[in-house]
């Protein structure tokens, strides 16, 4: 897909379902990172990474605990790291950190734009999370994309009685210049009310054999 104004494809996304729908997709990114994150974390606290071998580790991990957090997209299990010699606790969880928030943010732009390695490091500074490697950052995108892959690739399940359609032209830069393409988007809604994001691409027109192209590359509803 063509690059196109960040702000306003996320915002699109956003308006069309994608936070009020689809938050089994939402919790599990949730939860994915959350967790490297976490692990992260405990990597600079005890100075080495996962199975690394350092001269500057200062502690070993010892397994994990699980605990429960309540969050907008429903209740999540996370294994918190363990340590060999005394306690952690995630600044994520700490009282009164928007941190849920900014972790919704980013698994939200990954949909939108793929997995940004930038955003991502952003997101861990934010949380107080300094001098994070350039390969914890990359194992953080990578388990973050496969979340998003799997749930763009997903077969659709269950009845969509209803798809609508719908486009929008957005101004996108492509070869140095800005030109308006037409962004389609399909949303099926089951018999309850539910909402789901079929799939949406972004062409350089709205005429027939795109809209062909775009509504054959997702599988067909089924039952």
């Amino acid at each position: 897909m063509a690059p196109m104004d960040r702000i306003a494809l996320l915002e699109l996304i956003r308006k069309i379902g994608l936070e009020d729908g689809d938050v089994d997709f939402l919790r599990e990114g949730l939860k994915v990172l959350a967790e490297a994150v976490m692990d992260a974390e405990v990597s600079r606290l005890i100075g080495a990474e996962r199975f690394e071998r350092s001269t500057e580790r200062r502690n070993y991990r010892n397994g994990y605990r699980r605990r429960e957090w309540d969050t907008r997209v429903g209740t999540i299990e996370l294994q918190i790291p363990k340590l060999r010699k005394g306690s952690y606790f995630p600044s994520l969880l700490e009282p009164r950190r928007r941190a849920e928030k900014a972790l919704l943010n980013v698994i939200q732009e990954a949909y939108a734009h793929g997995v940004s390695t930038r955003k991502v490091d952003e997101l861990v500074e934010s949380l107080g999370i300094g001098g994070i490697s350039e390969s914890e950052v990359s194992r953080i995108c990578k388990e973050l994309d496969e979340v998003v892959q799997t749930f763009k690739n997903r077969p659709l399940e269950g009845e969509f009685p209803y798809v609508g359609l719908d486009a929008t032209f957005p101004k996108v830069r492509e070869g140095g210049r800005v030109q308006s393409m037409a962004f389609v988007i399909a949303i099926g809604v089951k018999t309850t009310g539910e909402r789901k994001v079929l799939g949406f691409d972004l062409g350089t027109s709205e005429d027939g054999s795109f809209w062909l192209t775009f509504l054959s590359a997702f599988q067909p509803c089924r039952a």
